[in-house]
């Protein structure tokens, strides 16, 4: 058996990679644990993370600013594709994983290390998703997943283990909340949240905005400006992506926009319930499918949301770095081109109404569509096209009578 020891360990500094690093310590006699961290747009939940990993055994944490990266290489190219899962989550801790992974396996090259851990559970998706990243860059590293080896089996013995190794938490056994928050979102799942019956205490959990009741009873405009179906600025003013998102998080916020509370169907198999916050992402998606109503046509546009499926499933499902995503990729890339103009959009308690739209690359035609008097669409045209459209219909419809009328 190979021995280990050096180990790079996945680290987000809650409950589950807290506690890992003295196991691993206490399970690979004489191992090193180097911790990194990656920020993908979390915010405060990276400060103190340097001590807090050293005092529970790590030789050293590594902080990597991922969040350009992030937002240009996996969430902008899955807002182009229009993917959501199952028609409504967004993908925020899906495609957060792989760039993660990836950044860990540099590490662990650069370091020599003999394995890669990570504190994802044997029932989630997010074990998934970190070991095929892994499996793409690293194919020959260890990898170890303490969750399907120890004995611990609830957040309760968690705690427990915590408390007896004198490792430091800011949760509670009442609070213990399963969270996953980035730049894109935050999930919530765990505790009373388990049972659909339950109506989340929004009151209590939200964190990036307020509940459509809460929200002001005055609506809030905003206006995106797309290019090759990329957001480039917000109510005129040009912005990178991180900073559009921070900023429609916060307008989206405290409009009560983009909660999400559904039951899904992990790629494990079983059911889970997640309630998720996504402001920001939801502006951006609202805009960018409008915008394709106007500039994609007809065939293109239909196509392109029957693979929008397709490319959701294999973001779920951890497989961002296959031949088919990038396939997918290259597809939204082509039709993006003329996905360009402006979406004007407004906010009211948990609503996004669209306003108006623009482009220089609109396909729609006012002279062609318009109920008034018009010389350029003959509508007498229509009736032979509605022949032939039809004239599989008629013909089946003239076999069955002629069947029937043999019959009797």
């Amino acid at each position: 058996m190979k021995q280990i020891k050096k180990i790079v360990l996945a680290y987000s500094g809650g409950l589950d990679t807290s506690i890992i690093i003295p196991w691993l310590k206490e399970h690979y006699e004489g191992c090193e644990v180097i911790a990194v961290a990656a920020d993908v747009g979390q915010g405060k939940e990276l400060s103190g993370l340097e001590e807090k990993a050293k005092k529970t055994g790590a030789s050293k944490l590594y902080i990597e600013d991922l969040r350009d990266e992030f937002v240009n290489e996996f969430i902008f190219p899955t807002l182009q594709m229009g993917a959501k899962y199952e028609g409504q989550y967004l993908l925020g801790t899906s495609f957060a994983r792989p760039i993660i992974a990836k950044r860990i396996v540099e590490i662990a090259k650069a370091e020599g290390a003999d394995a890669i851990a990570h504190g994802c559970t044997g029932k989630g998706n997010d074990q998934v998703r970190f070991e095929l990243t892994i499996k793409a860059f690293a194919p020959e590293m260890t990898i170890i997943a303490p969750w399907r080896v120890w004995d611990l089996k609830s957040r309760d013995e968690e705690i427990d283990y915590a408390e007896a190794h004198n490792i430091p938490l800011n949760i509670t056994r009442e609070t213990s909340y399963s969270k996953d928050k980035n730049l894109w979102h935050l999930s919530h799942e765990g505790l009373d949240l388990e049972d659909p019956a339950n109506e989340p205490k929004y009151d209590e959990i939200l964190e990036l905005g307020v509940s459509p009741q809460a929200a002001p009873d005055k609506a809030e405009m905003v206006t995106l400006t797309f290019e090759k179906g990329i957001p480039v600025a917000l109510d005129g003013v040009r912005m990178s992506g991180v900073q559009i998102i921070e900023k429609l998080n916060e307008i989206g916020g405290r409009n009560g926009i983009g909660l999400v509370d559904m039951v899904e169907n992990r790629l494990v198999g079983m059911k889970s319930r997640g309630v998720y916050e996504t402001p920001g992402g939801s502006i951006l998606y609202a805009a960018h499918d409008a915008l394709e109503t106007l500039t994609l046509d007809r065939d293109t546009l239909h196509q392109k949301q029957q693979l929008a499926i397709r490319f959701a499933e294999l973001v779920y499902y951890g497989q961002w770095y296959t031949p088919l995503r990038e396939a997918l990729t290259a597809f939204s890339d082509s039709t993006q081109q003329t996905v360009n103009g402006e979406v004007k959009l407004k906010l009211y308690k948990g609503n996004i109404i669209l306003s108006s739209l623009t482009s220089p690359d609109s396909l729609y035609d006012e002279e062609i569509a318009t109920f008034s008097e018009d010389e350029v669409y003959d509508q007498s045209d229509a009736e032979g096209f509605i022949n032939l459209f039809g004239l599989p219909i008629k013909v089946a419809a003239m076999q069955k009578a002629k069947k029937e009328k043999n019959q009797h």
